[in-house]
C-alpha cells in the first residue's frame, strides 16, 4: 500500500518557478547624446520571471506557462520601435509589460516577479561596461484601461516620445479604417485570427505604419485578440483620422 504525503488540500505555496533569458542582443536607438538618437547600437537584455509553471507541467500545454521565444520578440520589438533615451525608462517599460496581466487577447501565465538587466556593451568604448538592474513583483504595476468602440486599450506606460498600448479587439469588432498625420506606429500581432487590412495575420506579425499610411483590423473570431501598438510620440486622439468611403 502507498501513502502520499504532501500539503493539505487547497494549500498552494507562492511560485518560485524561473524562466530566464539570457543575452538576447537587440541593436536599437537608445541614448541621449546626438549619435544615439540616429544610431543604432547593441543592447543586451537578461531577464528572470518568476511564475507557475505547475499547470503547464501537468496539462502539457504552452499557455499555461510563459513562451519565451515569442516573449524574447516581443521585447525585442519593443526596444526597436520605442527608442529610448534612458536605460532606466527602458527597463520600466520591459518591467511594466511583462509584469502586467495577460491582456484579454492573450494566451499566457501571469509572472509574478521579475529581475531585469539591461547591458549597453559599447557605450564606454572598452573602458568599462554599463547595465542597469530591477526587481520587481507584479504589484508594482497598475494599468489604465480606456473603453473603445472596438475593445479596450490597456495602456502599459507612456512618454513624451513613444506610448506602448495594447489594443483589445472584441470579438466580431474591429479598428477602423484610418491614419495618422503626426504619429508613426509599430503593431505587433499576439493572436491569431486577427484580419489587417482585410487579409489574415499570424501571431507575431509585425507591420510598421508611415505618416498616412491607411490601415485597420477585423476581429472575425469569437476571442479577443491584441495588438501591441507602439505610438510616436505617445497617442494623440485628434491624430487619429478615420478615413470614410476608402479602399485599402
Amino acid at each position: 500500500m502507498r501513502h502520499i504525503c504532501g500539503a493539505p488540500v487547497g494549500a498552494r505555496a507562492m511560485a518560485t518557478d524561473i524562466i530566464r533569458i539570457q543575452g538576447l542582443r537587440v541593436d536599437c536607438v537608445v541614448g541621449v547624446n546626438p549619435h544615439e538618437r540616429v544610431q543604432t547600437q547593441p543592447l543586451v537584455l537578461d531577464v528572470e520571471l518568476t511564475l507557475s509553471t505547475e499547470a503547464a507541467a501537468v496539462h502539457e500545454r504552452l499557455r499555461e506557462s510563459v513562451d519565451y521565444a515569442s516573449v524574447s520578440a516581443q521585447l525585442s520589438f519593443l526596444l526597436e520601435s520605442c527608442k529610448f533615451r534612458l536605460l532606466e525608462t527602458a527597463a520600466h517599460a520591459l518591467a511594466r509589460y511583462l509584469l502586467a496581466p495577460p491582456a484579454l487577447g492573450e494566451r499566457r501565465a501571469a509572472v509574478d516577479a521579475l529581475r531585469l538587466r539591461l547591458t549597453k556593451p559599447d557605450a564606454l568604448h572598452g573602458n568599462g561596461v554599463p547595465s542597469l538592474e530591477i526587481a520587481r513583483d507584479a504589484s508594482w504595476v497598475t494599468l489604465t484601461h480606456e473603453e473603445k468602440p472596438f475593445g479596450t486599450v490597456d495602456v502599459i506606460q507612456e512618454t513624451a516620445e513613444a506610448g506602448i498600448y495594447r489594443l483589445n479587439v472584441a470579438p466580431g469588432r474591429g479598428i477602423p479604417l484610418h491614419v495618422h498625420k503626426v504619429m508613426r506606429e509599430a503593431e505587433m500581432v499576439l493572436g491569431d485570427g486577427l484580419l489587417c487590412q482585410g487579409a489574415p495575420v499570424a501571431f507575431g506579425d509585425v507591420f510598421r505604419w508611415a505618416k498616412d499610411a491607411a490601415h485597420r483590423y477585423d476581429n472575425p473570431t469569437e476571442r479577443w485578440q491584441t495588438v501591441l501598438c507602439v505610438d510616436s510620440p505617445r497617442f494623440l486622439p485628434d491624430d487619429e483620422v478615420e478615413v470614410h468611403g476608402g479602399n485599402v
